[in-house]
Parts: C-alpha cells; sequence; structure tokens
C-alpha cells in the first residue's frame, strides 16, 4: 500500500490540530505535493539548511518541523535569499515541508508532554489548561518520583536533553527540595505567574531573560513570598524531545508504509560559550 505525503499530514493533524494553532502562527504543509509518495520522514525543530541536508542524506520524502520557515508574510520567495534557497532545493529535491508550531506546543500529547517525560515527571495537569478540566493547553505540571535537592535537579535536566552551547541554568536556592515542577517547552517566561499560582517547586522552559527572573527571585526571598525555583535551558533543546513523541504517532499509525528519522543535527543557534575569567570587576570609590 503507497503512502502519500497527504496520509502523513492527515496523522499529524489529527495528533496536532491546526485549528489549535495560534491566530499570528504559519502551520501546514509548505512545500510538496500531498499526492507524492513518501517513504521515509525525517522530524525536527528547525526547517534550516543542516536539517533540510539530513534529510536528503537519509533518502527522505518529507520533512516534519516544529518551527514554521515562513512566520511572517513574504511577497516572494527569489532563490538568493535564505529561505527562498531553501524552498527551491526542497522542491528540487522532491522534499516536503510540514511545520506544527502552537496546535504541537498544546495538543495532549504535544511539546511539553514530551519534555515532562524526559525529565522523569509524572504529567498531572496542563499548566494553562485551554479550558477548566481540559488535557490540551499550554505547558505541563507534573511530579517527581522523589523528592531531590534544586541543584540535583538541574543536573537532571541538563542530563535529559542535548547538549548545548547555552547549557542548562538554575536560579533560586540550590539545596529547596523538588518534586512537583511545571515545564513549558520553548519560551516560557510569559506564564511565570501561572507557574508561581501552581505552586510548582520548580519551572522549567527556555529563553527566561535577566530582569523577570531577578525580580522573581527577589519575590523569593520576601517572608511568605515563596515562588517556584527556575531552569533556564535553551529553546532548541526543550522542544527536541517532541521530534520523537511525532515520529512515534506517524508510525504507529502508518506502521506498514513509513519509517520516521529523528534529527541528530544540533541547530540551536548558539555556538560558542566561556566563561568569564576577570578577577578584578572593579570597586567603589572610598
Amino acid at each position: 500500500m503507497t503512502t502519500r505525503i497527504d496520509d502523513v499530514v492527515g496523522v499529524l493533524e489529527s495528533a496536532y490540530p491546526p485549528e489549535r494553532a495560534e491566530s499570528w502562527d504559519a502551520v501546514g504543509l509548505v512545500c510538496g505535493d500531498p499526492r507524492a509518495e513518501v517513504r521515509r520522514v525525517v522530524f525536527c525543530v528547525d526547517p534550516v539548511e543542516e536539517t533540510v541536508e539530513e534529510a536528503l542524506e537519509a533518502g527522505a520524502q518529507l520533512l516534519v518541523a516544529h518551527h514554521p520557515l515562513l512566520l511572517r508574510g513574504v511577497h516572494g520567495l527569489p532563490a538568493d535569499t535564505p529561505k527562498g534557497r531553501l524552498v527551491h532545493r526542497m522542491i528540487r529535491s522532491g522534499l516536503g515541508l510540514y511545520c506544527a508550531h502552537t496546535n504541537a506546543d498544546t495538543a495532549s500529547p504535544g511539546v511539553s508532554d514530551a519534555l515532562a517525560a524526559a525529565l522523569g515527571l509524572t504529567v498531572t495537569s496542563p499548566l494553562c489548561p485551554h479550558a477548566e478540566g481540559a488535557a490540551t493547553g499550554l505547558g505541563r505540571i507534573g511530579e517527581l518520583p522523589d523528592e531531590e535537592p534544586f541543584e540535583d535537579f538541574v543536573r537532571r535536566v541538563a542530563g535529559a536533553l542535548p547538549a548545548t552551547e547555552w547549557g542548562v541554568r538554575g536560579a533560586g536556592p540550590p539545596r529547596r527540595s523538588v518534586r512537583r515542577v511545571a515545564v513549558c517547552g520553548g519560551s516560557g517566561d510569559s506564564n511565570l505567574e501561572v507557574a508561581v499560582d501552581a505552586e510548582v517547586d520548580a519551572y522549567v522552559t527556555a529563553d527566561l531573560r535577566h530582569h523577570p527572573v531577578s525580580e522573581h527571585v527577589a519575590r523569593g526571598e520576601v517572608p511568605g513570598g515563596a515562588v517556584p525555583n527556575l531552569v533556564d535551558v535553551a529553546h532548541w533543546a526543550s522542544e527536541w524531545p517532541w521530534c520523537r513523541q511525532a515520529a512515534d504517532i506517524v508510525t504507529t499509525a502508518l506502521s506498514d508504509g513509513v519509517e520516521a528519522l529523528v534529527s541528530a543535527r544540533r541547530t540551536d543557534p548558539w555556538t560558542v560559550h566561556a566563561h568569564g575569567t576577570a578577577t578584578d570587576t572593579g570597586r567603589m570609590p572610598e
């Protein structure tokens, strides 16, 4: 039985309904003939040169990415622009591209379920449910099998996710006991207050900024101002576990016709990391 791109799209859109995507988002089939035969699919976070090359080297007919390629409106795709060059190359090579973004973020299971599973959490509820009692929504709340010190939990996170130059950073008392945890794959600082209200011990997300984190930690130092410790990871790393989830969904539904591969290319944009070594940071004048 021949499997076509349209068959894979149908499975993905059943798992990650496109109507759940945010109004500003751009999800769905970007290029490729829906009736084209597909035998191999590669799943990745970013549709960039590296992952397109990987998919072509693997002999894939479809690349499924979490991040959209054309998020903002365009009036043309000339081949002398980065994204235009990518689209032209995929079309010439017979490689389709499908993107599932915010619809995969809020699905159940979705991006944050995959992140929670990677960290060894048992999910109990969404962090920001679509409706009261709903299983869908942004982020997840879960529990570790046992309590552990925050510094050990940060190491757990680092060991569970692919390595990046960004690394994994923790904010808050290192010896604080952690068991109840909130996670949000991708940029999640807009949900800091939700995590506070959820009374979790720690909140894991990406792209946390200096001032919100500094103010958040200061709140925890005030009597009665308990707030969760924070764990900041690389955006790409926080969403990479989703690739395996999506691949498994497709192979389960199309077990006889499609091979699904997870990208091994690190597409986190940060490529160099160094610790500061200055010993004299200056003194206030006496």
